[in-house]
């Protein structure tokens, strides 16, 4: 049997190049991505963060995620451009558009990176030459998305997700790199441990207190050693430093979940009940349609608030009929968010499902029932427009308005 390839495809500084994009179409003289630039809050407010940066203003030390004063102390001819959500959404659908053009097994990770499962263009290949056409596919398939939607993309190839995701890091922008598990020990073993995915900052300080300062070194640590210090989690990093992806990255791809989320973080802080409902809307939307693919229904919907503060809280109801309507979620993600929010400015909103089952396990009384095929013949028929048409295709009458797509 004929090994996987999987593209992972991350769009290059995602909310730069999307409006860089936009501006220019718009007939701006101006390139963002040419220039020291940032997309960040509202500076007035002294509460902004880096949400994206140009590759210029990387080179003066700006990091994504540190404060818009912090920046402007390091480049004071700094160009800020506070972000636009529905933009964002707009050209990431119009990516995911094109994609499923080249392969039907699509999982969008984030709302600027996804997995692609590369189909062979003929049969009777060896293992080499299949690999080969996939590069080959990969150049491709970036040069198009640069000349038909007008931003640029790394494209990591390899034998599965986690593989993939670590190559399309690798050096940037608008590059295609491999990283098949024979490459691994020359091109992942000697980046510092901080850059596998899944080791966070705090875990790569506890990994070089104990000696393991490069994704090698942590691929040839004790298994033992590592679960003693780090729990479960040593077990997990240790696999992906040796390739191996047992625990999956993207969890869409199975279909016994215990629990599908999504959370959005905000590029300004936010306390406008409109625009959290448009938020909450996306977030439902999204949850909804992840668990329809999974032909499951969720008992239990949680809403999760970070503040400006960073202090997160979060609140769950169980329902009284499981549902995978995005109305149903939407509307109690509404409540639990009402009853939830002290009325601080909002940094990140999440919904979680949980306590899913199948629908063969449901059981439903006749007004149940009823209601429940009214929406699933709706939820079908907007997901089947969506996948045809783009996100904003259409809009439930029943939601808050989303802010309107750019054209």
């Amino acid at each position: 049997m004929a090994e996987q390839i999987w593209f992972h495809i991350d769009v290059n500084s995602a909310f730069l190049s999307w409006t860089a994009v936009d501006e220019i179409a718009a007939g701006k003289n101006r390139d963002l991505r040419q220039m020291a630039a940032i997309i960040g809050g509202d500076i007035s407010k002294r509460r902004g963060v880096v949400l994206a940066k140009s590759t210029i203003a990387k080179s003066y030390g700006i990091r994504t995620g540190e404060p818009i004063t912090d920046a402007l102390k390091k480049c004071p001819d700094l160009v800020i451009v506070q972000p636009d959500h529905s933009r964002y959404e707009w050209y990431s659908q119009k990516l995911m558009n094109l994609l499923k053009t080249y392969s039907p097994k699509l999982y969008q990770y984030s709302i600027d990176e996804c997995f692609l499962a590369y189909v062979v263009p003929e049969q009777g290949l060896s293992k080499n030459q299949i690999r080969k056409r996939a590069v080959l596919d990969a150049y491709h398939l970036k040069d198009r998305i640069k000349n038909e939607l007008g931003f640029t993309v790394n494209i990591g190839i390899s034998v599965n997700k986690l593989l993939a995701k670590m190559a399309s890091d690798f050096k940037k922008p608008d590059r295609v790199h491999t990283l098949f598990p024979d490459e691994i020990q020359e091109k992942m073993w000697p980046l510092p441990v901080g850059d596998l995915f899944m080791v966070g900052r705090s875990s790569a300080e506890r990994l070089k207190l104990l000696g393991i300062k490069t994704i090698g070194d942590l691929a040839k640590s004790d298994q033992d050693m590592l679960t003693a210090h780090l729990k479960s989690h040593g077990r997990v990093i240790w696999e992906y430093a040796n390739g191996i992806e047992s625990t999956p990255l993207d969890a869409r791809s199975k279909t016994d979940h215990k629990g599908i989320g999504n959370s959005m973080t905000l590029s300004h802080d936010v306390t406008d009940r409109k625009e959290i409902a448009g938020i909450l809307k996306i977030l439902a939307e999204k949850t909804g349609e992840r668990l329809r693919e999974t032909g499951q229904l969720s008992g239990m919907i949680c809403v999760e608030i970070k503040y400006y503060h960073f202090k997160s809280v979060s609140h769950q109801m169980q329902l009284l009929t499981p549902t995978d309507s995005s109305n149903m979620i939407f509307k109690a993600a509404q409540q639990l968010f009402d009853e939830l929010w002290n009325e601080d400015p909002v940094r990140l909103l999440g919904i979680r499902l949980s306590k899913l089952c199948s629908r063969k396990q449901q059981q439903l009384n006749l007004f149940d029932m009823e209601n429940q095929e009214k929406m699933q013949k709706l939820d079908q028929a907007l997901d089947q427009i969506r996948n045809k048409f783009g996100q904003d295709a259409v809009i439930r009458g029943s939601f808050v308005k989303s802010p309107g797509k750019k054209k």
